[in-house]
């Protein structure tokens, strides 16, 4: 009777230490242990089962087996509509958390929307347009429970960036407002489409890394762009890079600096900071730094208002339009060369937007101990983007500081986000001429408070300390985007991200193993010093799938191995190397140039007087060696279920002394 393929990891790795297996062990082992040849499966259906796997690993249409067509209704419409479960459940323990987080957040979305909105160059009822439809449209379509939706830091300085390299906001006001609600309506498109597709797993190419170096450059730019406002500055460079922006601050110095609008500036900064420390130091007092930018905004717009600060210098936001979101539909580019441009921005403000949100719903949804499908969440997303585009919106995703108040102000659903939305309603219509006289300086201290916590050196410091080759990613995507540019460091973080996974599917790791001594487990000799090498024998471990992009190298790095080994013996004048085995538990897989590589180190060892056994290998595995006729080549009698049993076998008078 033979034993799976399947089950030969589990079968060696519960070798255990003994003296050494007994000559009638030895026999058994050889006659029972085999490793069989899975059955011969058709083509579409292991194109059918890759597929699966690939996009449908979930299982999406689980739920809906053996159920009636009316419940299969149901079930599709609360799969696209997630309200439409958790909302029967609702009730009014679970309100009073959503309205006390819902009330909060709104305390701070408030004045962040309309500095947000600056950031992308845009007037600033649109930052607070951006916290009204979107909100309700995803808390009728998310499945996050915390997340909070709005305008964020990075991705409105990210869209500011690339729309002002095509139209001048200053001179062309009513175009670059087009083209901005055209990339918005592309990043939804982008967006939704990756959900419906299921290609959630493009986002994922952008590693944790190079994320965390992309955030913590951005926050620096962000903050380097502020110092207008909180300066007093009237002409400020346009470029984002550090050595523009302090040149254009130090130039300024003698005749652009306005004293009182340093003051109201420095000072409600430090105001935001210390509210910041409160609420790190203690998470009871977490609506301190929530309510904190509010507080300001009304002092501050008091103190000018009966000072007069305005006519001596102090800027101000002057006016916002009164009313809910007007329509767009109309002024987006669906034909023309600004089409282009706007699918361009679109796709990167999507994703970068996508990457944001999808990465704080599951950070919140791993500490509530729930599920969030990916997929869904795109689609959700990336629908209130068309929506919010239609209606006078910009990109909106989730926000990281929003969503940990909503978190920890005690919210239970999505409703939170529609109280914020009813709350940003109220204040579009009762409350915008109050903002007439919010200094400039202090939109400037929200924000520059707010993008400080994206900055995270103890993550770059964690990077450093596991992984020399991501904390290089994470140093790219910062300095490109201090010194060159937003899309420049966002490029050079994709483009290490990508270089990273290159390096490891065309390198993988490979060792030699040894024998750990009164066992019969073979491991990396590197790893285990005391691990002795089988005289007259190599064994080579391959930690990779052998795939066209690595066959060669993994040919080549066996070969080369072979020959330093063999020079070792040779001067030595120890017995020369007579079986390379190679150990393929970890070979997951292999296609057909793997399998023309393992021919030419058949052949090449051959020619060397050494013999070709493999240890191991895996069902896809086996049976492409058996498709190829690779097993007919080399011998059915050189595969083997363990190194250990390849050992035995390849060196008969060595087995006693294992």
């Amino acid at each position: 009777m033979g034993r799976s393929v399947s089950d030969a990891g589990g079968a060696r790795e519960a070798e255990v230490a003994n003296d050494g297996p007994s000559e009638h062990q030895e026999q058994n082992a050889k006659s029972v242990y085999k490793v069989g040849l899975p059955p011969r499966r058709r083509l579409l259906s292991e194109f059918k089962e890759t597929v699966k796997e690939t996009l449908f690993h979930d299982d999406p249409l689980r739920p809906f087996k053996d159920q009636s067509k009316r419940k299969k209704i149901i079930l599709g419409l609360q799969a696209f509509f997630p309200i439409l479960d958790w909302g029967r459940r609702y009730d009014l323990t679970k309100f009073k958390g959503d309205l006390v987080a819902g009330l909060t957040i709104a305390s701070l979305c408030i004045p962040q929307d309309i500095g947000y909105a600056k950031l992308a160059k845009l007037p600033p009822e649109n930052g607070l347009y951006s916290s009204f439809v979107p909100p309700l449209v995803y808390a009728a379509m998310g499945s996050s429970r915390d997340i909070a939706i709005g305008p964020v830091a990075v991705v409105s300085l990210l869209l500011g960036t690339l729309l002002q390299n095509e139209i001048d906001p200053d001179k062309y006001p009513v175009e670059y407002k087009r083209l901005a609600f055209t990339a918005t309506f592309f990043a939804g498109l982008t967006q939704a489409t990756l959900g419906l597709l299921r290609l959630g797993f493009v986002i994922e190419f952008l590693s944790h890394s190079a994320i965390v170096g992309f955030m913590g450059g951005a926050a620096i730019t962000i903050a380097l762009q502020q110092l207008k406002g909180l300066l007093g500055i009237k002409n400020f460079t346009k470029n984002t890079d550090i050595i523009s922006v302090m040149r254009s601050v130090w130039g300024s110095v003698h005749h652009g600096w306005n004293w009182q609008t340093i003051l109201i500036g420095t000072s409600f900064l430090a105001f935001l900071l210390l509210a910041k420390y409160i609420g790190k130091k203690n998470k009871r007092f977490f609506w301190v730094p929530a309510i904190a930018p509010l507080i300001s905004v009304i002092l501050a717009t008091f103190f000018v208002y009966i000072t007069h600060a305005n006519n001596k210098g102090v800027q101000i936001v002057n006016k916002i339009e009164t009313g809910i979101n007007p329509s767009s539909a109309d002024e987006i580019y669906f034909t023309g060369s600004y089409t282009g441009k706007g699918f361009k921005i679109g796709i990167v403000a999507g994703l970068v937007a996508l990457t944001e949100a999808v990465a704080i719903g599951r950070t919140f949804a791993a500490m509530k101990d729930y599920q969030l499908d990916g997929n869904k969440e795109m689609v959700a997303l990336g629908t209130m983007n068309i929506v919010g585009s239609l209606t006078s919106c910009y990109v909106a995703t989730g926000s990281f500081s929003r969503s940990a108040v909503n978190y920890m102000a005690g919210c239970q659903t999505a409703v939170s986000n529609m109280i914020m939305s009813l709350v940003v309603l109220l204040t579009l219509e009762v409350i915008t001429p109050l903002f007439k006289y919010t200094p400039n300086a202090i939109l400037s201290s929200i924000i520059i408070s707010a993008v400080i916590g994206l900055i995270d050196i103890d993550a770059a410091l964690l990077i450093w300390k596991i992984d020399k080759l991501d904390f290089m990613a994470c140093l790219g995507a910062f300095f490109g985007v201090v010194f060159v540019s937003v899309e420049i460091g966002l490029l050079i973080a994709v483009i290490i991200s990508f270089a990273k996974i290159l390096l490891q599917v065309t390198r993988p790791r490979t060792a030699v193993l040894g024998n750990l001594p009164g066992t019969t487990i073979y491991r990396n000799v590197d790893q285990y010093p005391e691990a002795t090498r089988v005289p007259g024998v190599m064994i080579v471990r391959v930690d990779s799938a052998i795939y066209f992009s690595n066959s060669n190298y993994v040919k080549d790095r066996i070969l080369r191995w072979l020959t330093d080994e063999q020079e070792k013996l040779e001067e030595n004048q120890l017995p020369k190397i007579e079986f390379v085995i190679v150990e393929m538990s970890p070979v997951i897989n292999i296609d057909t140039s793997g399998i023309h590589a393992l021919e030419d180190l058949y052949k090449g060892l051959q020619k060397r007087g050494v013999q070709l056994a493999l240890a191991n290998p895996g069902e896809p595995v086996m049976e492409k060696l058996h498709a190829s006729r690779f097993i007919e080549l080399i011998g059915h009698d050189k595969i083997f279920l363990t190194a250990g049993e390849a050992v035995l076998t390849c060196t008969p008078k060595l087995a006693t002394d294992v």
